[in-house]
């Protein structure tokens, strides 16, 4: 038996969008079950996003602190943002959070991890990246606004995040699935043996 995830559609027999805003929706499907009775599902709609676990050279990641009132929590993250145009190149997006969001370039990049956040109710998808050889951006800051302008960066050792994981202590789902992910892919193969920055991503399918 092969443990893998595959694409399946049940049939949709009516849908709306009760729900629009600036960067998501929200969507209300009837969908024909497997005893033919049809079950209504509402769930938002997604562009889709990147997050990168950029490692310096001595095992530390650099992580952000920033407040998320859906919580009502300031939460220790890696960077992160959202896939902005439909089609655009993962890598390209996650590049350029990680120099807005911490003013920082890397000259290796491998993927870490492909998850869906909250499948249950929300399509969004996210490509997780390890990033090395790190170094200061270029040119000038991005400059942030609203939650971001009173954001910190920090860089923090790997080993620290992984005992603040497993005690309970750092609950953003991408550092959490990022700082594991690492941990296991040391413990297995190793690093290098990591997908390459632009391999396929079928949730999200980009142009090279």
């Amino acid at each position: 038996m092969q443990v893998q995830d595959t694409p399946e559609e049940w049939r949709v027999v009516a849908t709306t969008t009760p729900f629009k805003g600036n960067k998501t929706s929200v969507r209300t499907d009837d969908v024909v079950m497997p005893d033919g009775s049809v079950a209504r599902r509402d769930y938002q709609v997604h562009p889709g996003s990147v997050a990168v676990l950029a490692l310096d050279d001595r095992d530390r990641v650099l992580v952000l602190r920033q407040y998320r009132h859906p919580v009502r929590q300031k939460l220790w993250e890696i960077p992160a943002g959202l896939l902005d145009v439909p089609g655009e190149n993962p890598l390209h997006a996650a590049q350029r959070e990680l120099y807005e969001e911490a003013y920082a370039k890397a000259g290796e990049w491998r993927v870490l991890a492909d998850v869906y956040t909250t499948p249950g109710g929300c399509d969004e998808a996210v490509r997780i990246f390890l990033a090395r050889d790190l170094a200061e951006a270029e040119g000038e800051r991005y400059e942030v606004s609203e939650e971001e302008a009173d954001m910190e960066v920090e860089r923090v050792p790997l080993d620290e995040l992984v005992r603040g994981v497993l005690a309970g202590e750092l609950h953003n789902n991408c550092l959490v699935v990022g700082v594991l992910a690492l941990v296991a892919a040391r413990a297995g193969e190793g690093v290098d043996a990591l997908r390459p920055a632009d391999a396929p991503w079928p949730a999200r399918p980009f142009e090279a």
